[in-house]
């Protein structure tokens, strides 16, 4: 059994089929979905998928590129909306300083005030961070984030950074690049960090894992991903299969 902690069924091309995704996907043992929110709109998206179906579940949030002009209408939704029993996290939330539509200033100010809406909630976190591990890490250490935790969503940060975010409480997220013939340290994380903190995500429909790398991705690869963790652990796919599945329940707090 699978877990797909991070799949935009809220993307226009995967919604016009979301019932055909889904289905090619339970096929291959995926059992629950969990779909990001990254502004307004797709949140209100997630939401609207987590009540129609009884295997998906939401994250809300604003990605940091998607907060030009947002003020107290999105973050009152937020606030009203994050202890909805679908809810499971806050995000995706963070930096991306690769794109410049929004300013360091900004993006601090969302950061700070989708963590606070978090912790109010007692909700995990799921995180964006994008030519940003550093601050990312500073700014979640110093606001007291490891007191809900969550994701570094796709992580690409350095092997040396990865202990300190799980030492705050944060879980590594997999994605289709460890299965890249030229990936080099996320497949250094992923040997060397406990299997007991990795999840696995097809950040769907980005992302495609190999050998369908250039093509759409859909939450049926997961397999795929998790067994390139038990090759790169030396692990039977059972036991990194049950592990993974157990992790992801145990940090959105799945039904």
């Amino acid at each position: 059994m699978y877990i797909d902690t991070h799949v935009h069924l809220n993307n226009p091309d995967l919604l016009a089929k979301i019932d055909e995704v889904i289905n090619s996907a339970l096929e291959q043992g995926v059992q629950k979905f969990i779909v990001p929110g990254y502004d307004f709109e797709t949140s209100k998206i997630a939401l609207e998928l987590a009540h129609k179906y009884p295997f998906i579940y939401a994250t809300i949030g604003y990605h940091p590129t998607e907060i030009k002009g947002y003020g107290e209408k999105e973050y009152k939704w937020l606030e009203e909306n994050v202890n909805d029993h679908k809810v499971v996290a806050i995000g995706e939330v963070g930096f991306d300083f690769h794109w410049d539509s929004t300013t360091k200033e900004e993006q601090t100010e969302a950061f700070i005030r989708q963590i606070e809406i978090a912790k109010k909630a007692n909700k995990p976190l799921v995180i964006h961070s994008r030519d940003a591990i550093g601050l990312t890490y500073e700014t979640l250490k110093k606001y007291n984030a490891s007191m809900v935790g969550g994701v570094m969503h796709c992580y690409s940060g350095s092997l040396e950074m990865a202990p300190l975010f799980i030492k705050e409480n944060f879980y590594l997220g997999v994605d289709g690049p460890v299965t890249f013939t030229n990936a080099k340290e996320i497949v250094k994380v992923v040997k060397e960090m406990p299997l007991e903190w990795l999840v696995t995500e097809t950040d769907s429909p980005y992302l495609t894992p190999h050998p369908y790398r250039g093509k759409e991705n859909q939450p049926k690869y997961i397999p795929l991903i998790a067994n390139k963790i038990s090759e790169i652990k030396g692990m039977e796919i059972t036991e990194v299969e049950k592990v993974l599945y157990d992790n992801a329940q145990k940090l959105f707090r799945l039904e």
